[in-house]
């Protein structure tokens, strides 16, 4: 009975140091279940369990195995998507620009045991301009909406994706598309009106009283967002969430901006 008591006594020390250690790195915003069990943040502001609500949603559109596969985690927060797919075999860049949670991160990973297979960077998205590096799997997930300059930033990642990008930004509600976008005349732009037809919204002040929250589009402005960057819808593993893939044919379209885009990233004229 001595035995047993002690071990309970130091199992509670254990968890009583975790959560000091996890309060210290406060606030959190991914919900990281941590061996143990313990929780980083039980109690979200979003409700349930994120974003591992999303997970389930996700996981089954991600190989099993994904050993051999470089993964980029943008805006990767706490690491709980980079955690993931580290755990399916993936070395994983994970880059955020803020350093309170590239801390919680490291310090996760330290705790799962995957600090070899992941690696976290404080940068832009933007900064991928001065890397040519490709990755197998590029997770664009919460980010797309925060940035001022969004195109820019999914052009860089859709030339750095080899295979598949999960791909989820905020959205005006409304799934309709209109299909006859292929031209219009310049007097008669009635067409842009509806429904169905590719827009995003500019949120000048605040959403949900973030000032960050910058744009939402409708579903067809996704899609034709992606499309304009060389990719192609696979599948909607969730609301707001597009898998994608390169499409070769959708990228033949880039050349009508490659100027734009070399001159925006201070490249060579005629080099991606």
């Amino acid at each position: 009975m001595g035995a047993q008591s002690s071990n309970s006594k130091g199992g509670t020390a254990s968890k009583a140091s975790l959560r000091a250690q996890i309060d210290a790195l406060g606030p959190w915003f991914h919900n990281l279940h941590l061996p143990g069990g313990v929780q980083t943040a039980p109690d979200h502001f979003l409700g349930g369990d994120f974003p591992s609500f999303k997970w389930q949603q996700i996981q089954p559109f991600v190989p099993a195995d994904l050993h051999g596969w470089r993964v980029l985690d943008v805006g990767c927060n706490a690491g709980f998507y980079s955690l993931e797919l580290a755990r399916r075999g993936a070395l994983v860049l994970g880059i955020d620009s803020d350093e309170h949670y590239l801390a919680q991160a490291r310090w996760a990973a330290q705790q799962f045991g995957l600090e070899r297979r992941v690696e976290f960077r404080r940068m832009q998205v933007y900064d991928l301009a001065n890397d040519e590096t490709g990755f197998d799997l590029v997770w664009f997930m919460g980010v797309f909406y925060h940035l001022r300059y969004p195109l820019l930033a999914l052009d860089l990642l859709a030339r750095r994706t080899r295979r598949l990008m999960m791909f989820q930004t905020l959205t005006m509600p409304g799934d309709s598309v209109y299909d006859a976008t292929a031209d219009c005349a310049i007097d008669d732009r009635a067409a842009l009106l509806e429904s169905g037809w590719p827009r995003m919204a500019f949120i000048e002040h605040r959403l949900a009283g973030d000032p960050t929250n910058w744009w939402a589009p409708n579903h067809a402005g996704v899609q034709a967002l992606l499309r304009s960057s060389g990719l192609r819808v696979e599948a909607r593993p969730g609301h707001e969430i597009y898998l994608c893939a390169p499409d070769p044919a959708a990228a033949l379209g880039r050349t009508l901006f490659e100027a734009q885009y070399a001159s925006a990233l201070g490249l060579p004229r005629g080099r991606e």
